[in-house]
Parts: C-alpha cells; sequence; structure tokens
C-alpha cells in the first residue's frame, strides 16, 4: 500500500508545478491520468459508481466530486484536487486545494485552516484512539475562525477497496461508529470545510457538491496508517 500512496504523492507533486492561472481543470486531470499510467497503476475513481474522470476537481464553492473539463483557472480561484490510485490491488487517496495566484483573505485563512485541520486529525492517529478523536479536533479548529464542518461527506477506511469501514466524520458523531483505532488501519482522513454554512447540495451533473450558500469550501486529504508508533502518512510529500 505504501508503493501506492508513494505513487499518488508524487502525482500531486507534479500537479502542484502545473496548476496555475490559465490552465483547465481537464488539462490536470489529462497530466494526472497519464501520470498514472505511466506508473502502471489505475485510477481509483474513473468509472467509481460512473464517475467519468481521474480526478475530481472542486472550484471554489465547489466542496467536492467537481467534474474536470474546460474550466479555466483564474486569479483568486481556489481549486480542489482528490485523486486517488490502484497499485498491485491497493488504493491510496489524497487532496489537497490549491490558491491561484492572489486569493482573497477569507480564502487565504480557510485554505490555512483546513490544512491545519488535517495536520490535528493526524495528530490524533495512533493505537488506542477513538476514531472520535479525529472529527472532535477537527471540528473544534474550524468553529474557532467561524468555518463550518460538512458532516454530510466523511472520511473512510481504504486498502483492497476505496471505500472500507470505519467512517471518519469530520465533526463529534453520535450516531456513527466510534471504534478504536488498532495497528494495522489505514484511514483516509479529509476535512471538508466551508467559509460559511455546513449545507451543501448536488447540481444537475448528479456528481457536483456545492455549498449550498455558494461561498468557498476547501479540502485536504491523506492517506494514513495507525503504527505502534502512531500516525504514519503515506501519502506525504
Amino acid at each position: 500500500m505504501e508503493d501506492s500512496a508513494h505513487v499518488l504523492a508524487q502525482v500531486f507533486l507534479a500537479l502542484r508545478e502545473m496548476i496555475a492561472v490559465g490552465v483547465t481543470t481537464g488539462e490536470v486531470d489529462a497530466l494526472a491520468e497519464r501520470m498514472i499510467a505511466d506508473a502502471g497503476c489505475v485510477p481509483s475513481f474513473k468509472g467509481y459508481n460512473g464517475f467519468p474522470a481521474t480526478c475530481c476537481i472542486s472550484v471554489n464553492e465547489e466542496v467536492v466530486h467537481g467534474i474536470p473539463g474546460g474550466r479555466v483557472l483564474l486569479p483568486g480561484d481556489i481549486v480542489g484536487v482528490d485523486c486517488g490510485l490502484i497499485r498491485n490491488g491497493w488504493h491510496s487517496d489524497s487532496a489537497e486545494t490549491f490558491a491561484i495566484g492572489e486569493v482573497g483573505e477569507e480564502a487565504a485563512t480557510l485554505l490555512r485552516v483546513t490544512r491545519e485541520c488535517l495536520e490535528l486529525a493526524i495528530g490524533q492517529v495512533g493505537p488506542g484512539q477513538r476514531i472520535s478523536d479525529v472529527g472532535k479536533v477537527v471540528e473544534t479548529h474550524a468553529r474557532a475562525y467561524g468555518f463550518a464542518v460538512v458532516e454530510s461527506l466523511v472520511g473512510h477506511g481504504i486498502g483492497r477497496a476505496l471505500h472500507e469501514d470505519p467512517q471518519v466524520p469530520n465533526y463529534r458523531s453520535f450516531s456513527l461508529p466510534d471504534p478504536v483505532m488498532e495497528e494495522g488501519l489505514v484511514i483516509a482522513i479529509e476535512p471538508m470545510i466551508n467559509a460559511g454554512a455546513k449545507e451543501v447540495v448536488t447540481l444537475a451533473d448528479q456528481w457536483t457538491i456545492v455549498t449550498a450558500d455558494r461561498r468557498l469550501s476547501a479540502h485536504f486529504e491523506h492517506t494514513v496508517a495507525v503504527t505502534a508508533d502512531g500516525a504514519k502518512v503515506l501519502t506525504a510529500r
């Protein structure tokens, strides 16, 4: 599984260099797909429940599951790229939200805080910790800045399948199972944080999820293994 995650990390390093003003979301997707194929891997997302692309690419008020195409990235945009791949039967999954040129103060703060939410969540990973420990620190940190956690979308276990148990909410849930983490568990932790309200809606394409109030949203994700020493970030870059 570490091999899968290493390839994915290299894809994101290349995307960091490519993503800029004037690039289309389709061009970003094409680079990711080409790199995955060149590494002898397979996209996790393409064809998954009919999704048509290698990456989910979501701009500004789009939270997740945006479909890449001809949209040109403009100065001041923020663009979230979520990508996964399969290598030797093992999945890996990661996401990062990029600033396009100079962005506004709210956007910059949202990106920083969402990244910090992920870092804090990873700090809660270790044997004997509960899954709810992840969500509690994410929710607390986001709310401290007046931001909202998307509750209808959560992180997940990952391995031979893209989505495995347990679900990993970014808030303190009183309805989902709250298992104790054990060594060997691998989870995808992915805070999705809105600048405004937590509510989201799905667009007519049946994929793209946007904030209901059309304010900005950011998304960061790593595939993380539970080890005897705590968290090991497999998709680190």
